[in-house]
């Protein structure tokens, strides 16, 4: 199987997908950017023998993650008798939770675990565990951001409410002038509200962003059911058998903040920096003027490609261009595609953006929530900064 079979099916109007293009948004035609860099990629894989899924380091990882998922859980229930163990353990198992997410539902979930759609399905399922519904993930994630990143009210991704504002197409209110400072803070709340509300409210109301869905049925409902069932005997009924009520919740709110950091940073310093671009469709037709392809790369960044630790406790989301293009190819294989995708922006005259540091990712996200807080930036003035910083293999 070639990496084009692999990559995101395109139509006629550059779609990335039948069941993922609501008929009222859509990109502009396709062109030879795409077909190009998928020819490329595709020689990659047949020149060095490798497959794009079903890798071995992929499959010693889980079992690295899954070991010190198990081994912090355990710990912080059957070892943490006093504040500074716990600590430390909650800390550990948040990270782990976070890693879990990242590396193996992320690719479950994207169908780049394996060819096999039970192991897929599988990996896909362990974010059921983690207190999340992957048959809402799948709606959200997959077919809404990866096909409308960026585009502000299709993205439920850069929509966090009136808490502040990460486009410059929302609405400005007086107390995000300091979103800058809060906002770090209250991402490390965002795995307690879809644990606990996010996924229900969008079951319940069959849409998301305003886009309908099919409520879960059958299995899927029990899955749904099932795995919230089983959260909450993790994270709630075993522990009350031995603590306090007020221990058992302080343990939940700090591992859930460690997590939500750790998530929501990633996918800010990916999209939401002054480097991404926030495009609208035109009023008249509902179309947005770039390719599928193009428009991936023009909402999305690269950052620390030469951070190996980071690369792989982040499941390669630091080359989130070579994923938005490459979804259902094992992030593995993300540093050694990085300079085709960049080679071939550049041939084609497309921005390849990539932040060389984590910290530099940090600052111009930092930048962008301050400059969307001042009063008078409004979405004409949303000029869009480049920097010319060549990405470099992790």
């Amino acid at each position: 199987m070639t990496v084009s079979q692999l990559s995101p099916t395109t139509r006629s109007d550059g779609l990335a997908s039948p069941r993922s293009a609501p008929a009222a948004l859509k990109f502009g035609p396709s062109d030879e950017f795409h077909r190009t860099l998928r020819q490329r990629v595709d020689g990659y894989f047949k020149s060095t023998g490798r497959q794009p899924r079903d890798c071995p380091r992929m499959y010693l990882k889980t079992a690295i993650i899954l070991g010190w998922l198990a081994a912090s859980y355990a710990l912080l229930l059957l070892g943490a008798g006093t504040w500074w163990l716990a600590l430390p353990l909650t800390m550990s198992l948040g990270l782990a939770m976070a890693a879990c997410g990242f590396n193996i539902q992320h690719d479950g979930g994207h169908q780049a675990y394996s060819k096999r759609k039970w192991i897929n399905k599988l990996a896909a399922l362990t974010l059921d565990l983690l207190g999340g519904s992957s048959y809402v993930w799948d709606r959200k994630h997959n077919i809404i951001h990866h096909s409308f990143s960026n585009v502000t009210g299709h993205d439920n991704d850069v929509n966090i409410g009136f808490f502040g504002r990460i486009s410059p197409h929302q609405k400005r209110l007086g107390f995000h002038r300091w979103q800058h400072f809060y906002l770090w803070f209250l991402y490390g709340f965002l795995p307690i509200k879809w644990q606990l509300y996010d996924d229900f409210r969008d079951v319940l109301a069959g849409r998301i962003e305003g886009r309908r869905f099919a409520r879960p049925r059958g299995w899927d409902l029990a899955t749904f059911l099932g795995g919230k069932a089983v959260f909450f005997s993790l994270a709630f009924g075993i522990p009350l058998l031995l603590y306090p009520l007020w221990v058992v919740l302080l343990c939940y709110l700090a591992t859930s903040f460690v997590q939500g950091l750790a998530l929501s940073i990633v996918f800010q310093l990916a999209h939401c920096v002054e480097e991404a671009d926030f495009p609208l469709p035109r009023d008249d037709t509902g179309r947005l003027e770039n390719s599928w392809a193009v428009h991936q790369v023009e909402t999305t960044v690269d950052f620390a490609p030469r951070n190996r630790l980071l690369f792989w406790f982040i499941g390669g989301l630091n080359f989130q261009i070579e994923h938005h293009l490459f979804p259902r190819v094992s992030h593995v294989h993300y540093p050694a595609l990085a300079p085709l995708v960049e080679d071939t922006c550049r041939e084609y005259g497309l921005n390849y953006v990539a932040h060389p540091t984590f910290r530099a990712g940090v600052a111009s996200h930092f930048h962008w929530l301050r400059r969307m807080g001042r009063p008078g930036v409004a979405p004409a003035e949303h000029d869009r900064k480049r920097i010319e910083e060549p990405a470099t293999q992790a």
